[in-house]
């Protein structure tokens, strides 16, 4: 048996936002640029000076050779066998939390679309997140201690700072999200250290999730290969800043800086953190090889700053179930994914028993509501 759930990792995805979204609150010297909802080739789809962001679910959309209805996306309803005439419900207060009742969990940590709010802009770019955040958090409002809307901040040092800092200001964010595989610049750069300290000060935890954004490759087009064309950026998407992380020196620089590797699976960090630990100990064996290289500034093992600084969620993970002695009991943090069609969603129980029946109770209820719990301050 499994007590009450909280969800580390669901979403607010683009296809479901409200239409009038951006149209209605941009500043008014960028409204005639705003995302907007149009119909390209019998289907809805967001688009942005020109270029086309993702689909979106709420208007009916035809075959044009049949006129027969055609389903946007496939998603967990569609697993769950709910054919539900309300296609947004994951944007609707009210049926969310239907949702989350049905599944049993009592709190989400909503995260936003994988494809990015992709304006070219700088501008424009960051009024369409402050305009995102916002509508997310007033969203939230509908049941504060069950829904925990995750603002997304933009990818350059100053604009990722200025909306950390407008958003402390507003009040209520416990946690916030930006897709650093496409940040610039890199970690590396001493432009982020203002956002490092920001984020250390305020006591606001930082994730990084999956993104979606590979362009496609000619030579996979129409073949097989293309379904794992994203899981080769995982280098970009996790390992290099990962890595950064320990090599610059930015969770030793800040040890109040806490960060949730988001829907990023949980197998490859014991191997990365245990190489890490090796050359830092070689840094130490060698230390007049490394000295003039800046590598005595590496003080901390990166295993003890990782079991002090970061966490992981997973949600169907037998692999991370293996490596709890490596994680420790309080890093983990379950996750159902919903409304994504890979999500365990609406059974998120079934799911926890087959990857947990051989756990105590006490230590289930930390990886699926208590770890959460303590993190996020509920």
């Amino acid at each position: 048996m499994t007590g009450p759930l909280i969800s580390c990792d669901d979403h607010m995805d683009l296809s479901q936002l409200p239409a009038d979204l951006w149209t209605t609150r941009l500043p008014a010297a960028l409204l005639d640029r705003a995302p907007r909802v149009e119909e390209r080739d019998g289907r809805a789809v967001w688009v942005c000076d020109g270029k086309v962001w993702g689909r979106w679910v709420g208007m009916p959309t035809a075959d044009s050779g049949t006129q027969r209805p055609v389903k946007a996306k496939y998603d967990a309803f569609d697993r769950a066998g709910m054919h539900d005439p309300s296609p947004r419900r994951a944007a609707v207060a009210e049926l969310r939390l239907a949702d989350m009742d049905r599944d049993g969990v009592t709190t989400q940590v909503i995260y936003g679309p994988v494809h990015q709010l992709a304006a070219d802009d700088p501008e424009l770019r960051a009024a369409c997140y402050q305009v995102y955040n916002d509508w997310l958090l007033e969203f939230c409002t509908a049941a504060p201690e069950r829904l925990i809307g995750l603002p997304m901040l933009p990818e350059t040092p100053a604009a990722a700072l200025a909306e950390l800092e407008r958003l402390r200001a507003r009040g209520g964010v416990r946690q916030v999200v930006f897709m650093v595989a496409n940040i610039d610049p890199k970690l590396d750069d001493p432009a982020w250290e203002p956002f490092w300290q920001a984020l250390e000060d305020s006591g606001i935890i930082l994730s990084w999730h999956i993104t979606a954004f590979a362009k496609p490759d000619p030579r996979i087009a129409g073949k097989a290969a293309s379904v794992f064309e994203n899981t080769k950026l995982f280098l970009s998407n996790f390992v290099e800043p990962f890595v950064d992380l320990f090599s610059w020196g930015i969770l030793e620089r800040h040890p109040g800086l806490r960060l949730v590797l988001a829907e990023g699976g949980a197998g490859w960090l014991p191997w990365l953190v245990q190489e890490l630990d090796h050359l830092h100990d070689q840094l130490w064996e060698a230390k007049e090889f490394w000295a003039d290289k800046g590598g005595a500034e590496l003080v901390t093992k990166p295993s003890e700053l990782f079991k002090r600084q970061v966490w992981a969620t997973f949600q169907d993970d037998q692999v991370a179930m293996s490596l709890i002695p490596f994680f420790g009991e309080g890093h983990l943090l379950w996750a159902s994914d919903y409304p994504h069609p890979d999500s365990v969603w609406p059974f998120s129980r079934q799911a926890i028993e087959r990857q947990m029946h051989h756990l105590s109770p006490e230590l289930r209820r930390k990886l699926t509501h208590d770890n959460a719990a303590a993190l996020l301050g509920l």
